[in-house]
């Protein structure tokens, strides 16, 4: 199976460098994505959104034979699951780690911008439950790779119109909630969870990590991976 692995904001493809190698050996073959404009400065980012996020995923898709599947962690979940809806016939599964699928016309979140991008905030902007498995060595490390993102693409809405989109097998590892909790939202969604309730085939996994288990939990994450992808 090819599986498509989208990171979330500040990360490029070599965030997924130590969960690679598990899903090799169970036989898939990992493509792990660059978004574009990440790390470059305004005049080369400043007019990418999250349709051009979204874009490049659907165009390494259009590039492989057979079914994917899409595994996006946070901010990159909104990518996958744009470029799930767009090519409904040829995702598998999508796979959210640490985040819920965006409703239509969501955003991400809404950063500083500095010198016309969106560069990393800083380990104190984030709550202690997201960032409580990760050692000060691994916060050293991820803060000196981490990379601006283009201004636009944190607050940009997505664009969601084909209700097809909602049959994609979608599973959600969530690290900074409990499975009873996300599942909680299911009886009496909120507008923001519309898209997570409207799921025809939805699985909800804790992991027992923060908001980056790449980092913190890989071999853990890859087998979780693995065992969704398993999924009937």
């Amino acid at each position: 199976m090819h599986i498509i692995l989208i990171p979330g904001l500040w990360l490029d493809a070599s965030s997924w460098d130590d969960v690679i190698p598990a899903l090799r050996e169970a036989g898939h073959e990992p493509h792990s994505v660059t978004l574009p404009g990440v790390g470059e400065p305004a005049d080369r980012s400043g007019e990418i959104g999250i349709t051009e996020w979204v874009g490049a995923v659907v165009d390494l898709i259009d590039r492989l034979d057979g079914d994917v599947v899409l595994v996006g962690h946070s901010g990159g979940g909104n990518v996958a699951w744009g470029a799930a809806e767009r090519r409904v016939d040829r995702v598998g599964r999508v796979i959210l780690v640490d985040t819920l699928p965006p409703t239509p016309g969501g955003m991400i979140w809404e950063f500083p911008i500095v010198d016309g991008v969106a560069p990393f905030p800083g380990w104190d902007t984030f709550e202690e439950r997201e960032i409580r498995d990760l050692s000060e060595a691994v916060r050293v490390a991820v803060a000196q790779r981490a990379l601006s993102v283009p201004a636009q693409v944190p607050t940009d809405a997505i664009t969601l119109t084909d209700e097809r989109r909602h049959r994609v097998p979608m599973t959600v590892l969530m690290g900074t909630a409990s499975a009873d909790e996300i599942s909680s939202l299911l009886e009496d969604p909120p507008p923001w969870a519309a898209e997570l309730a409207a799921s025809e085939h939805l699985s909800i996994v804790e992991i027992d990590s923060g908001h980056w288990p790449q980092f913190s939990v890989p071999d853990e994450l890859a087998r979780m991976l693995i065992a969704a992808i398993r999924e009937d």
